[in-house]
């Protein structure tokens, strides 16, 4: 992905460089920018970078994301080697390597950090995800901040770095006990071929199923 500069932002939204803080309505045509791309993608495959901290914890864990219309969405850890968050489009897997159990949750039930990347694998309207909406030039980026619907208990805020194409760099979730948890996006390959194969859950040979909740 090329990054285009914060200029790109006077043009589409009319406003000055350097204005701080803009409302959503103002800036809806950076909204648009990541619904059209996104709406207009059939597969895409990325490496991330993910960094937790709360609850006594700070983990750094990295790894590849392939993401496939309708629904289907599959995050490969790097370490441990086997880690794997898997969705079918009608459940959500948990795994690590060397656990007896795999957790099955529905999809629709899932309300963890990636939940939100679900937009992605549908019709993508950010003014219909998030609540308090707020657009600002960040270097050569956007940042899209704003709560997801129905997360407010939970969720303090969630932020989005966009370039000005619409594609999302990071993710930042800030949750009401303080706990933060990051991602970064990498070397992006878009509308690539995908095998169905890739989103099918099989446990390993002595590994029960059991349903639970999603795991932090």
């Amino acid at each position: 992905m090329s990054l285009i500069r914060s200029l790109l932002y006077a043009v589409l939204t009319g406003v000055p460089l350097g204005t701080p803080m803009l409302h959503a309505q103002v800036s809806d045509p950076i909204l648009r920018k990541v619904g059209d791309h996104y709406n207009h993608l059939s597969s895409l495959r990325a490496s991330y970078s993910e960094h937790y901290t709360g609850m006594g914890m700070d983990r750094t864990e990295t790894g590849t994301l392939l993401l496939k219309k309708p629904g289907r969405m599959r995050w490969n850890y790097n370490t441990p080697a086997g880690k794997v968050f898997l969705l079918d489009g009608k459940f959500g897997w948990f795994y690590t390597p060397g656990d007896n159990q795999a957790t099955r949750i529905p999809a629709k039930k899932l309300d963890d950090l990636r939940s939100p990347l679900r937009f992605l694998l549908g019709h993508t309207q950010l003014a219909k995800e998030l609540d308090q909406i707020t657009v600002a030039p960040d270097g050569s980026n956007f940042r899209i901040a704003g709560i997801p619907k129905g997360m407010t208990q939970r969720v303090k805020s969630l932020a989005l770095t966009v370039t000005a194409a619409g594609a999302i760099q990071t993710m930042r979730l800030e949750e009401i006990d303080g706990a933060v948890t990051e991602f970064a996006f990498s070397g992006m390959q878009e509308n690539i071929p995908v095998r169905d194969s890739d989103f099918t859950f099989a446990p390993p040979a002595g590994v029960a199923i059991v349903d639970g909740i999603a795991p932090i």
